[in-house]
Formats: C-alpha cells, sequence, structure tokens
C-alpha cells in the first residue's frame, strides 16, 4: 500500500479536477514544434519568439479544459507562465529533448542547469520526466536509464513533489521502423511497452503517477466494441495491473479518433485521466505562420476536441484517489494527527 507526503498528496490533488481526474495539456513540445517551424523558414534552428509564442498561444486557449498543464522551461515557463490561472495546476518539464544514440540504445539526460530543486522552488506541482527504454537494449544503456529515473525519484522524495514519469519505447538499430521523432514506435511490441512499466513501478524508483503509452499502435486500436477489442482491452488490463499507481495515457502524436479510442480502453483498465498534447493541438498548429487562424482552431476545433474527452473521462476514468494502491480509505499520508510537524523535516 502506498502513502504519500503531504507535499505529494498536495501536488498530485492540484493536478486533478475536483472529482479526482487528470485533464492534462502538454505543452512541454520541443521538436515536434521546433522542427516545422524551422522548416518553414528554411532554418537551421526555429525562431525563438515563434516557438514561445505558439505555447503561449496553446496555454491562452486550452487552459480552461485543463485541469493542468505541462510546460517546459526553454519556451512554455518563460513566455507562458503569466499567463496560466494559478487555479490551474502546473508540471514542469526536466529532461532535454536531445537525447545519445550509443548505438546498443537512447540515453537520457536532464536540461542543463534545471533541476528538482529548481521545479520545486519556483512553484510547480509536479515534475515531469520522460525516459526512453527498451528492455532489450544493451545492459548499459538499460542500467543508466534506470539509475537516471531513480535518480529523480529521490531528488522528487527529498523535495516532496509529484514525480510524473513517462516512458517510449523506440527502434533499435535491428528494427525494420526507424525514428528520431517523438512519435509512436510503429510495429512496437506490447511486450517492451508492459515490461517497461513493471521495471519502472518498483519503489526504488519513486514514480507517482505514470504517463503511458498505449501498449499497441494507436491506430490498431478498436473502439471497445470493435473486431479485437477483447485482446486490446486485456493488454491494457495488464498495463494497469503492472502500473500499480495512478497512471495517465499519452497521445504520442495519435490523431483524435485514435486517442479516443486508447482512452476508453484504459479507462476501463482504472486510468486516471491523460496527459496530451498534439492530439488536441495538432491540426491547429498545421496553419502556422497563420496565427489568427491557429487561434480559431484551437479557441473551436481543439478546445471542443477537448470537451469530448473531459467527458469521457467524467465518465469512466477512475479518480486518482481511489486507486487500490492506497487501500480502502484512498489517499492520504500519516500520520494525521499532532506528530506530524516532528517527523516531517527529516523527510526534505
Amino acid at each position: 500500500m502506498i502513502e504519500l507526503s503531504p507535499g505529494k498528496l498536495w501536488g498530485m490533488r492540484r493536478l486533478a479536477d475536483a472529482g479526482g481526474r487528470f485533464k492534462m495539456t502538454a505543452v512541454d513540445q520541443r521538436p515536434p514544434i521546433k522542427a516545422p517551424i524551422a522548416a518553414h523558414y528554411g532554418l537551421d534552428e526555429a525562431p525563438y519568439d515563434d516557438v514561445a509564442g505558439f505555447k503561449a498561444l496553446l496555454i491562452e486557449t486550452l487552459q480552461a479544459e485543463s485541469s493542468a498543464m505541462l510546460l517546459d522551461p526553454h519556451y512554455a515557463v518563460p513566455r507562458g507562465l503569466r499567463l496560466l490561472s494559478p487555479q490551474k495546476g502546473l508540471v514542469v518539464t526536466l529532461e532535454d529533448s536531445v537525447f545519445r544514440e550509443t548505438g546498443q540504445g537512447r540515453v537520457s539526460q536532464e536540461i542543463d542547469n534545471w533541476s528538482v530543486g529548481k521545479i520545486k522552488r519556483m512553484g510547480a506541482d509536479a515534475v515531469k520526466v520522460l525516459a526512453w527504454y527498451r528492455p532489450d537494449a544493451g545492459t548499459a544503456v538499460c542500467a543508466q536509464q534506470r539509475d537516471f529515473t531513480k535518480r529523480i525519484g529521490e531528488a522528487c522524495q527529498r523535495f516532496d513533489i509529484p514525480f510524473v514519469f513517462e516512458l517510449l519505447v523506440y527502434p533499435l538499430a535491428a528494427d525494420a521502423h526507424q525514428t528520431r521523432d517523438y512519435v509512436e514506435l510503429k510495429g512496437k511490441k506490447a511486450d517492451d511497452v508492459l515490461k517497461s512499466v513493471e521495471t519502472f513501478a518498483g519503489a526504488d524508483y519513486g514514480v507517482d503517477l505514470f504517463k503511458l503509452e498505449s501498449p499497441v499502435n494507436a491506430d490498431d486500436v478498436p473502439g471497445v466494441d470493435g473486431e479485437g477489442a477483447a485482446a486490446v482491452q486485456t493488454l491494457f488490463d495488464e498495463m494497469g495491473r503492472l502500473a500499480g499507481r495512478p497512471w495517465v495515457m499519452l497521445s504520442a502524436g495519435a490523431g483524435k479518433e485514435a486517442f479516443r479510442n486508447i482512452l476508453t480502453h484504459a479507462f476501463r483498465a482504472g486510468a486516471s485521466g491523460y496527459l496530451a498534447g498534439r492530439a488536441i493541438w495538432l491540426e491547429a498548429f498545421s496553419h502556422f505562420p497563420d496565427w489568427g487562424r491557429m487561434r480559431g482552431a484551437l479557441e473551436t476545433d481543439a478546445a471542443a476536441y477537448m470537451r469530448s474527452l473531459n467527458a469521457l473521462t467524467d465518465a469512466e476514468a477512475k479518480p486518482w484517489t481511489l486507486h487500490p494502491a492506497y487501500g480502502a480509505a484512498g489517499a492520504r499520508f500519516c500520520p494525521a494527527d499532532s506528530s506530524f510537524r516532528n517527523g516531517y523535516g527529516e523527510m526534505v
């Protein structure tokens, strides 16, 4: 049974809506936003003002439908923090979008001059980290990725802030489908996804909330009444069991209908919501550099799509506070009496 520290409990509550469900919008993407802007201008690097301006626009137009927003310290925080309502939860990214390919697999790293302590100090409600992971990558690479995650989990415990952990499988050198983009790996194996979740569900990693990809390629996930739905549901059920704590779904560039199908299976498996970006705003971004058209598409189509996801979430997602990992009493911290103040200083 999991008992949360008071800072982690409070942070988790800040990320969810009043019913305990996560409706979170990701604005921390870097290559998926920078690359198309740079290509439009024919430049090697996207102009800062365009990238930051689009992120600010996302915050302005989508926060009303969000319980929390995920911002990066490069663009979204500097340009958009003042726009984010204090009534919304704030998740801040720690991992660098630049990863190292070793030949035996990918190695993640933190953003330079950035840390869990700085994220806590700026007033964020949670730390988010993405780690690329393949259980069949090189032994040394897998060990480095596990050590990377464990170190961040320990820092989150020390600073008493929730650790939101995102996992993505990726292509190894021998795989048919090669990409360095932040998109779903085509032809991925469900076992790789499930084994990764099982690994990082260990208590040593300190994960408070998993942000997980579908164990099946997004375009192959049927509706819950579609052909093959029972087999797909079995995989989602197993992923929820292995996570062993609250979890949400990521979109990884999935289309709108595909992501909705994914959520229906995830919610039946016990997921407590979503933390998604491109499924929500990618169509609007395709109008760059027409800022008026992007704003209009975000305020209409993207917001309407979020409202439909939120209605589904309200109807079918499990409140995170009621996850079985917390026991019959639900999420809480102990001791809930006057002895609390005596021991808490030792925790942080």
